[in-house]
């Protein structure tokens, strides 16, 4: 089927129609006045005009011969519209069986040249990749992105036995996990047209054993008996109503019934109730749910039966949804009575990056005892227990205790010396918008600059934070206005605005010490309690002949 002239076509796909990134497209954006407008669409749904995107492209050199993958993605787009995967199923069956009675003659004589040029597993592998490249539900909901699903199978270490994935969408995380001999494929899939997908893509690709059910997971588990050698799961995250009040006695939740904001500690206890002893679950969680207080209690009880075996920070941009930090949580269902492990290896490679490689370095990796997290928060972010075991507490606490000290010294002379005043300030006063008309100040951010010898910039500015100029600001309901053409200041020689704007400006610098002494006393704050609550620092006892030691004199000793 030829394209029709009123196709659309995403950014994602003007990116690959030129063969760039979508950050190149944005820049076109941003760069191009002439680049096309958006046809339809708000956010990351927004529709381009393919006949005005093609002939921009075109007439700024950056036009390329359009591939037949391009041709049958459009075409397979403007059939079916948003039912993408129902199309995708209906290409895998003719892919198999070398008919169709239900897709488009032009659609199908554009997949039958395409399998041509590639093989069928090449061709739905594209068609995948553009499905999770668009914009979307299909795109989010159904697919985990190559760099998580990389990430996935370097912590779930040697595969065999069964693996379970409880909501495989598309089966791009599953079936990556498959490859080994002897291994069975077995899930569940809501999205009826995704576990067909699935299916016909497992068997376009030689995996022919992969067995998926459809049905609500949570709601509806269509494995209760199944205890797999590896779960593995890349859940929805943030759904409110993932079936809280019906489920409150399932025998799932033996860790605790999670609250209706934490429904990934129900899919965590979900993939851990089908763990068969010996075996392991690997979940991609997000990061908030290893200190989110709703779930502190079930984190504890995690953490207190052992089963934590490891929780992975990997770096931003390795989900398909969203570009916020992603963990792994690595659960392990001990062989025998007891607990898995002692403690909980935390590895931060936050800062790696998110295409790997996903071997941790010596100092990102600590092995946290179980006893040290089960404190108030029960805070389980992997950089908080890596950060902690590489500081030295003592050297970092006397530091900043001898940097305090210096900026409390430094505090006593910043203050101006004042003397007693009349209580006014006689003389006439001129506005503020009088000297910017006057091309004498310019205002920027609130704050205002002489930009003549005449008229002092500290003297200026220590006026307008005057409570007359602060009203002046501030309207009858209240509200603050940031304008200060409304403020007024006295006239005075250059000599006496000199004086104030020096009185003035060793207030500024007073304040701004101030501001970072708090901010310093905070830190001695913090470093103290968290090495007292680690165990790296002790209370020293205090005696007449013994007084307690602190910075200087502390190392002196």
């Amino acid at each position: 089927m030829a394209l029709e002239s009123s196709s659309l076509v995403t950014a994602a796909e003007i990116a690959q129609l030129a063969k760039v990134t979508r950050a190149a497209v944005s820049n076109w954006r941003k760069r191009y006045p002439d680049f096309p407008q958006p046809s339809s669409g708000t956010g990351g749904r927004v529709l381009y005009a393919r006949p005005e995107v093609d002939a921009w492209l075109s007439r700024h050199g950056k036009s390329d011969d359009v591939s037949l993958e391009v041709l049958v993605w459009q075409a397979l787009r403007s059939e079916y519209d948003e039912d993408v995967l129902s199309g995708l199923a209906d290409i895998c069956d003719l892919l198999l069986t070398g008919e169709s009675k239900v897709l488009e003659p032009g659609l199908r004589s554009l997949v039958l040249d395409f399998v041509e040029e590639r093989s069928s597993a090449e061709v739905v592998a594209a068609l995948t990749e553009r499905l999770l490249g668009s914009s979307g539900r299909a795109a989010t909901d159904h697919g985990s992105s190559d760099r998580l699903i990389q990430a996935i199978r370097h912590f779930a270490g040697q595969v065999g036995g069964t693996v379970f994935d409880p909501a495989c969408g598309v089966g791009s995380l599953l079936l990556a996990l498959g490859s080994s001999q002897g291994t069975t494929l077995v899930a569940q899939e809501l999205d009826p047209a995704a576990a067909r997908f699935t299916s016909l893509r497992a068997a376009i690709g030689g995996n022919a054993s992969v067995t998926i059910k459809v049905g609500d997971s949570l709601r509806n588990d269509q494995w209760p008996d199944l205890r797999a050698t590896l779960v593995v799961c890349d859940p929805p995250v943030t759904v409110a109503d993932w079936g809280r009040e019906e489920l409150l006695l399932d025998p799932r939740w033996e860790f605790g019934v999670p609250t209706r904001a934490e429904s990934e500690l129900a899919w965590l206890q979900h993939c851990y109730a089908h763990v068969a002893p010996g075996g392991q679950a690997v979940v991609a969680m997000p990061a908030s749910v290893a200190y989110r207080k709703a779930g502190r209690r079930i984190r504890a009880e995690l953490v207190r039966r052992g089963v934590i075996a490891q929780v992975v920070a990997l770096p931003s941009g390795v989900a398909v949804s969203h570009s916020q930090p992603v963990h792994l949580w690595v659960l392990a269902r001990p062989a025998a009575s007891g607990p898995a492990t002692p403690s909980v290896r935390m590895v931060d490679l936050s800062v790696n990056a998110p295409e790997g490689p996903f071997e941790p370095e010596p100092d990102q990796v600590v092995d946290v005892p179980l006893v040290d997290l089960l404190d108030e928060e029960v805070d389980l972010t992997p950089g908080r227990h890596v950060l902690a075991s590489r500081m030295d507490h003592l050297a970092d606490y006397l530091s900043t205790c001898d940097l305090l000290g210096r900026r409390l010294r430094e505090l006593r002379g910043l203050l101006p010396s004042l003397t007693s005043g009349p209580g006014t300030i006689d003389g006439a006063t001129v506005r503020m918008a009088d000297l910017i008309r006057a091309g004498l100040v310019e205002v920027s951010d609130g704050a205002a600059v002489a930009v003549t010898d005449q008229l002092d910039t500290g003297y200026l500015n220590g006026f307008l934070r005057s409570m007359a100029n602060a009203k002046r600001a501030t309207s009858g309901s209240g509200s603050f206005r940031a304008d200060v053409r409304g403020a007024r200041v006295p006239q005075m020689s250059i000599d006496d605005q000199r004086t104030y704007g020096d009185a003035f400006r060793a207030l500024d610098d007073f304040e701004r010490r101030l501001a970072d002494l708090a901010k310093l006393g905070e830190r001695a704050a913090s470093l103290a309690r968290d090495g007292l609550t680690h165990g790296t620092l002790l209370p020293e006892p205090e005696t007449p002949q013994q007084p307690r030691l602190t910075g200087d004199s502390a190392r002196a000793q």
